[in-house]
């Protein structure tokens, strides 16, 4: 029996609304490129920003050859193939002038095929359309189209990759969840963004913006203008800061009572939106034979063309977060677009998908719960397994993305957040790991407190320790400990020097030994190996049994920029004036052999009896992970409970 279905635009080609000359590679690839000694060489460049003449509009010149396999305008078949029933995608060009359009497909290893060409002739716009087999992209692949003009150039007017849709069955509405702390400007951004974007416009119900801040969205210059022209569509609820966990948490809780809402999309609030990637991310989730949790990738908002990963997964051996493949980290797609990476021709699935943008169907949200109460990291890959366990997929879909702050001039390592990356890995590895006393993460986390150690960084160690303390006091005091951990272990940092940033622009303590600079490329200098177990011993031993000198004591020994200063070279010093990494200033770190011991001692001691107490804690924490994960529990620490 068929079933009535609903001709759907699933992607627009689009161009940048803001018209960034940076970011023009992530939506035609406008190059002829050849391969010399098997690595892609870029022949010629012959488009530029201002042959962008709309949100949806291309002119290609005279006798030019413009590709549009690239990110957000190359249609990622392989996905669609997967995850719905769909049999053909259907490509409708609308061109202006001589030109002839050549539909091309790929294989997993990205090697390509041509498939279908039309002209369009004359000066008048012309509609060429294809209709395209969704068959043989099980394992990867992509379609896509170039154009070429004739002499007198072309127009591209619109194009779009539409497909015939399943009828609806039940609440198909959109709701987003915006938490913040203290980025009003950003906030206001995307709400224009979203605001200037009618086709969304038409498929939301409704804008949840979480303000947990004391420099409030409403008072931002901007906001009153963008809100009048939303309308009811948005809605901002102040709350304490009860981090992301905390405000994406209550937007999904919100959105559940929102009528006609069917998905609830989560968005981080320090980024720029791609507003065609949250239409996309809907209409494939839409598209799905099961509910599906669809994730968009994410850009660095300082370097747009750099993407941070595609697929995401979480290592059981070792209980760690990563993306899948090595080649993903940090592609750059100014140096090598869609045709010149093979890699990302192949479909790779993904364990979750950070909550930067994330698409959730709110049945979901209703069979799993919300967040895990843990105020900042690990929230959104412990929901991506939670939800992996129930059979609920999570993709992250080529072509849906944003550009977010990057962490590449951050190192939330060392400081308040080493707290919540200790406990909350270890949380999530109780409640999912599926390998005896969690694999090798206990291993795992005390080298990281031994690294910390050996470089110095007494106050990280000492919050990661009471974050085991913490784990070990079981999961019932989560929600409690909410409003209150930020603070505790903020003011941890009073009871360690190190923790103090001394401004570039003040007088800097002086060094015994001067700055240390080491070759930029530093691949190859780390140890590994025996070579490894020798160094660690030594190192060890040195800050065991061995006081600093004294005129190192009272100056640095050296001077160091936060690239060089990496964790097998900083255990060589007795102290050490290293830069932040967001080079404002400089930590003076220094060595203390009894604080060494001390800590080294009780990291063994936590352990060993985490490691002792594992099964018991594991039944704890999965036995009461449904609880503390449901809207009745979270709407207690809103104060919002009937």
């Amino acid at each position: 029996m068929s079933h009535p279905t609903t001709s759907t635009t699933v992607q627009n080609v689009v161009f940048p609304a803001d018209r960034d000359p940076d970011v023009l590679a992530l939506y035609a690839d406008p190059e002829t490129w050849t391969t010399l000694d098997g690595e892609p060489v870029r022949v010629t460049a012959d488009g530029h920003i201002d042959d962008v003449e709309s949100r949806h509009s291309m002119r290609i010149r005279g006798g030019r050859r413009v590709s549009f396999a690239s990110y957000f305008n190359a249609f990622p078949a392989s996905y669609w193939q997967h995850s719905t029933s769909l049999k053909t995608i259907r490509l409708e060009l609308e061109v202006r002038g001589e030109a002839t359009a050549l539909v091309y497909r790929s294989n997993p290893r990205g090697i390509a095929q041509r498939v279908a060409w039309k002209r369009s002739e004359g000066t008048e716009t012309t509609v060429l359309a294809f209709d395209l087999p969704l068959e043989r992209f099980a394992d990867g692949g992509w379609y896509w189209f170039d154009l070429v003009a004739g002499d007198d150039g072309a127009v591209l007017e619109r194009g779009a990759w539409r497909a015939d849709l399943p009828a609806a069955d039940g609440p198909q509405g959109l709701t987003l969840g915006i938490t913040t702390f203290n980025k009003p400007d950003y906030c206001v951004r995307t709400l224009e963004t979203l605001a200037a974007d009618p086709e969304l416009l038409d498929e939301l119900s409704r804008i949840f913006l979480i303000d947990q801040g004391t420099r409030l969205v409403q008072d931002q210059a901007g906001f009153d203008e963008v809100a009048e022209r939303l309308g009811d569509t948005l809605t901002v609820i102040r709350q304490p800061n009860l981090g992301g966990s905390g405000g994406f948490s209550r937007s999904m809780a919100e959105s559940l009572d929102v009528e006609g809402a069917g998905y609830v999309m989560l968005l981080d609030d320090d980024v720029s939106v791609e507003s065609e990637s949250i239409l996309r991310a809907l209409r494939f989730a839409r598209a799905t034979t099961r509910p599906t949790i669809v994730g968009g990738h994410m850009f660095d908002l300082n370097s747009r063309t750099v993407l941070h990963g595609f697929a995401e997964k979480v290592d059981q051996g070792a209980f760690f977060w990563g993306p899948s493949t090595p080649e993903q980290e940090r592609h750059d797609f100014a140096q090598a677009n869609l045709r010149q990476s093979p890699w990302m021709h192949a479909r790779m699935d993904a364990d979750y998908n950070g909550w930067w943008m994330c698409l959730i169907p709110l049945e979901v949200v209703r069979r799993i719960g919300l967040a895990l109460p843990v105020f900042i990291k690990w929230d959104d890959a412990e929901y991506g397994l939670r939800a992996k366990a129930a059979g609920i997929p999570t993709v992250s879909l080529p072509g849906a993305a944003l550009w977010h702050i990057s962490w590449i001039d951050k190192d939330d390592s060392i400081d308040w957040q080493a707290y919540f990356h200790a406990r909350n890995r270890m949380v999530a590895a109780l409640i999912h790991s599926r390998v005896p006393k969690g694999g090798r993460l206990l291993r795992s986390s005390r080298r990281i407190d031994l690294k910390h150690l050996l470089s110095m960084q007494y106050y990280a160690v000492t919050l990661r320790h009471r974050a085991l303390q913490d784990v070990l006091a079981g999961p019932e005091e989560l929600h409690a400990a909410m409003p209150t951990k930020l603070a505790e272990v903020r003011a941890a940092a009073a009871e360690f020097p190190e923790t103090i940033v001394h401004p570039f622009d003040d007088e800097l303590p002086s060094t015994t030994e001067g700055k240390r600079i080491y070759p930029i490329d530093q691949e190859g200098s780390a140890p590994s190996g025996p070579v490894l177990l020798a160094w660690t011993a030594k190192s060890a031993l040195r800050h065991a049994v061995k006081d600093p000198a004294g005129r190192n004591v009272d100056h640095p020994q050296v001077e160091l920029s936060k690239h060089d200063a990496t964790w097998y070279r900083v255990p060589g010093f007795d102290s050490a004036l290293i830069s932040t990494a967001d080079g404002a200033g400089a930590n003076w770190y220094r060595r203390d052999r009894r604080t060494f011991l001390r800590l080294w001692r009780q990291s063994l001691r936590l352990h060993r009896r985490i490691e002792q107490e594992w099964d018991r804690l594991q039944e704890r924490y999965r036995a009461n992970a449904s609880d503390i994960t449901s809207p009745d529990a979270w709407r207690r620490t809103f104060g919002t409970a009937d």
